[in-house]
């Protein structure tokens, strides 16, 4: 049983071992959002208000995604992912220990800010692939749509919160006590997980024998088109389309002549947008299709160029919020998709290709929206975002949807799949407890 008629929110939340996973996971994420905020304050404060240091650290934070994010998938599959979130969660509430240590003590030095924010990316990096394909072996197949909603939405009511929680912090108490609050927060995820019920582990959530190959990943991409058009699609939303922290700012500051207040604002906007977007995916519990995710990314592409031609700063801020959204649905939908579709075994490597793809572009899109602000305006930097989007979609499906089987007409959880074979495999793909 999969909660019967109970609405999906309240039938996934049911689920012992992920309401333990999702409230770990928002203790932890306000602490990282908090630490996010203190740490670029703390860097500012060493070097004098340097925005070019501020840079440096969250490049080394975010580096080591791209360098290492692939072998976290291989070995979210080679390992039991349990396990292995246990010494990645502990590896990074050590290194929020250590930074918030050396700064109560005055120890603190830049260089050590910038060696501790390498190690906290590396432990994320490994971090990440388990986490999130850890997710679709703690509920039912037909409710990992709604999980993978609620986890977005626990992510975006920490990212709203953390910040702002850093921000009254450090002003009563300095940057030192908000680390060390966050290597508190950790331990949260960590009881979690000791404290899930793992007597009978599923067929599943065993690693195969034999050797963990990255190629393997790949072939099964390549072969599969209910993962292929998702992960293919997320390459170019999260390289063009979702650079809205750059945007924001740009906009905020060259075309409506704007200050700090007046640019958060605007984040608190498209973070709210954000919220009601992950809120309402998991309230209607419907299955995730290809043809959900191609009209979410052209709505949303739609709405991103309509943002560029916003005449005014309240408009601009208005719009934001159905536009954040949009942008949500398309994610989640794009993450659903590729962990129903993924072979159970290779789950972690597929799920650390989406992350690359999804946050690896960023280091090509963010200079190249800097570059079409500085030729043609911020406002263009939206408007080509959002029409890369759309067609983006439009040739996306035309190339593979129909590649994608019909639904079988089957009742129960097996009428949510999007193949046979996913019908299939569906006796095997449960929980172990709900």
């Amino acid at each position: 049983m999969s909660g019967g008629s109970r609405p999906p929110v309240t039938a996934v939340l049911t689920v012992r071992n992920f309401r333990r996973y999702l409230l770990g996971q928002l203790t932890s994420n306000i602490g990282t959002w908090m630490q996010r905020a203190a740490q670029d304050l703390l860097v500012l404060h060493l070097t004098g208000d340097s925005g070019a240091a501020v840079g440096i650290v969250t490049a080394l934070q975010f580096l080591p995604q791209t360098l290492f994010g692939l072998t976290g998938g291989v070995l979210a599959d080679r390992y039991p992912k349990r396990r292995l979130l246990l010494l990645t969660q502990t590896a990074m509430g050590a290194q929020s220990l250590l930074l918030g240590l050396l700064t109560v003590t005055g120890a603190v030095h830049l260089w050590s800010v910038y060696a501790l924010a390498f190690a906290l990316g590396t432990a994320t990096a490994v971090d990440s692939p388990a986490r999130n394909a850890y997710i679709a072996e703690l509920v039912a197949r037909d409710r990992v749509a709604t999980a993978v909603s609620l986890n977005s939405a626990q992510f975006n009511v920490a990212r709203t919160l953390g910040p702002a929680l850093a921000g009254l912090t450090v002003a009563a108490f300095g940057t030192g006590p908000v680390f060390l609050v966050n290597a508190a927060s950790y331990l949260a995820v960590l009881y979690g997980l000791v404290t899930m019920r793992t007597a009978d582990p599923p067929d599943h959530g065993r690693p195969r024998p034999g050797r963990t190959r990255l190629r393997d990943a790949f072939r099964h991409i390549a072969s599969t088109p209910e993962l292929l058009l998702p992960i293919s699609l997320i390459a170019f939303v999260g390289t063009f389309g979702l650079n809205f922290q750059v945007t924001i700012s740009l906009v905020a500051i060259t075309a409506f002549h704007t200050g700090a207040a007046a640019f958060g604002s605007l984040s608190a906007a498209y973070a709210l947008g954000s919220l009601i977007g992950a809120i309402h995916g998991a309230s209607r519990g419907k299955q995730p299709t290809a043809r959900r995710l191609i009209s979410a990314t052209v709505v949303f592409g739609a709405l991103e160029a309509a943002q560029g031609l916003m005449p005014g700063y309240g408009t601009f801020m208005a719009l934001l919020v159905p536009t954040g959204f949009a942008a949500v649905l398309v994610t989640t939908t794009a993450n659903a998709l590729t962990q129903l579709h993924a072979e159970p075994h290779l789950r972690g490597r597929v799920m650390s290709v989406y992350f690359l793809v999804l946050l690896g572009g960023t280091p090509v899109g963010a200079p190249l929206v800097g570059l079409v602000s500085d030729t043609l305006g911020a406002r263009s930097t939206l408007v080509l975002g959002g029409l890369v989007s759309v067609s983006s979609a439009l040739a996306l499906s035309a190339l593979i949807t129909g590649r994608i089987p019909r639904p079988a007409r089957v009742t129960g959880a097996a009428s949510v799949t999007g193949s046979p074979l996913a019908s299939a495999r569906l006796a095997g793909d449960r929980p172990t407890d709900r």
